[in-house]
């Protein structure tokens, strides 16, 4: 008799094909082999290679929220014959019977196993826990490749807007959220779903933008408390946005958005995260009459017409630039137009950008040594 590895599965079919559920505890994913085949070419593979890269962010979401992480089930083919033995009075409720040298073949999960075994050397304690697993029967390598297609043909990634909307673990996310629940203008003007605004959007932001913004501000001044650090961020902002009243004609209804993004800078991410990052330095130099300064901004050409000063710094061939130089280079603007002093990093990319040539790489910083000696 060929020995079997047994286990308590759920039958169900699709597509006229029987298939099988399972829950495996997470120390069974390591017990049995799952076939390796990272070293065949592409066209003899059934599944993308190994991202080792991706195992220890997927394994510190495991250790970093034992009580509430949550795995989706594993996809996995069986390369063998396999028996299945109906309980009594259930056909779809059994065991399945699969021969020990069978092999499997992750057709979706990968990744998932990977950081589990990662997380076990760690933590054994979770050895015990499950996760669904469900099995199909390996047709072959054309078969498994087809699975694997399907499987991710449909699989879109929700927009960042929207996946920091839903993340109660991320600090800044929370802070960013809180700031636009509880303003009346930025309330009204950010789009708290979607990651690109459309031409009808009548929205000014998204929320990935206000996030970036949100935590380049409250950088290194953040007190912990969250609703502190929130009015702080919601009075910056606002005052901000008195700075700027097309923002308000927008929310009251009385300006279409499109036309502001189209004719002025103010209105992009690249300037609110400039906004931000400026922000930063102007509350942390000037706690007491940082509005008295803010009002400076008025006094900028925010027009996209206005090239001469936007054209290279901002705008790249008359498009929005997202890259970093870019934001750097408007942060410096929004900075000098504040009256705020560069640092050593920005000081050198404005310089390459009067030179007209790209910033050369900054040089690491070494830490100075301190004079006190450590007490023994």
């Amino acid at each position: 008799m060929v020995p079997t590895i047994n286990f308590p599965v759920i039958r169900g079919v699709q597509a006229g094909r029987e298939y099988y559920a399972a829950m495996w505890t997470l120390k069974m994913l390591k017990q049995i082999s799952i076939f390796d085949e990272d070293e065949l070419p592409p066209e003899l593979r059934a599944q993308r290679n190994l991202n080792k890269a991706r195992i220890p962010e997927i394994s510190s979401y495991i250790l970093d929220n034992p009580s509430d992480y949550v795995f989706s089930a594993l996809t996995v083919s069986i390369d063998s014959d396999v028996v299945f033995r109906a309980l009594d009075g259930d056909d779809k409720l059994g065991v399945l019977e699969v021969p020990m040298e069978a092999r499997f073949i992750i057709n979706d999960g990968q990744h998932r196993r990977a950081s589990i075994l990662s997380a076990l050397e760690q933590r054994p304690e979770l050895a015990y826990e499950t996760i669904a697993v469900v099995f199909f029967l390996d047709k072959g390598l054309e078969r498994c490749q087809q699975m694997f297609a399907d499987l991710n043909r449909h699989a879109i990634r929700p927009s960042r807007s929207l996946g920091l909307l839903y993340d109660h673990r991320n600090d800044k996310a929370k802070l960013a959220k809180l700031v636009v629940m509880k303003s009346e203008i930025f309330r009204e003007i950010v789009d708290m779903e979607k990651s690109s605004l459309t031409k009808r959007s009548r929205k000014l932001f998204t929320l990935s933008a206000f996030y970036n913004a949100c935590a380049d501000l409250v950088s290194g001044m953040a007190s912990g408390n969250l609703v502190e650090d929130a009015d702080l961020a919601r009075e910056y902002w606002e005052e901000v946005a008195t700075c700027f009243p097309d923002w308000i004609q927008v929310r009251e209804g009385k300006f279409p958005a499109s036309e502001l993004r189209e004719g002025f800078i103010h209105v992009h991410g690249i300037a609110l995260q400039a906004l931000g990052k400026a922000g930063n330095s102007l509350l942390k130099k000037h706690p007491k009459d940082w509005k008295k300064r803010l009002r400076q901004l008025a006094s900028l050409d925010w027009s996209r017409r206005n090239a001469g000063v936007w054209e290279g710094r901002t705008m790249i061939g008359g498009r929005i630039s997202k890259a970093t130089t870019s934001v750097t280079l408007t942060t410096n603007l929004v900075k000098t137009t504040l009256g705020l002093k560069l640092d050593e990093d920005e000081q050198r990319v404005e310089n390459a950008h009067r030179l007209g040539r790209s910033p050369a790489p900054s040089k690491p910083r070494l830490a100075k040594r301190s004079k006190k000696r450590t007490p023994v």
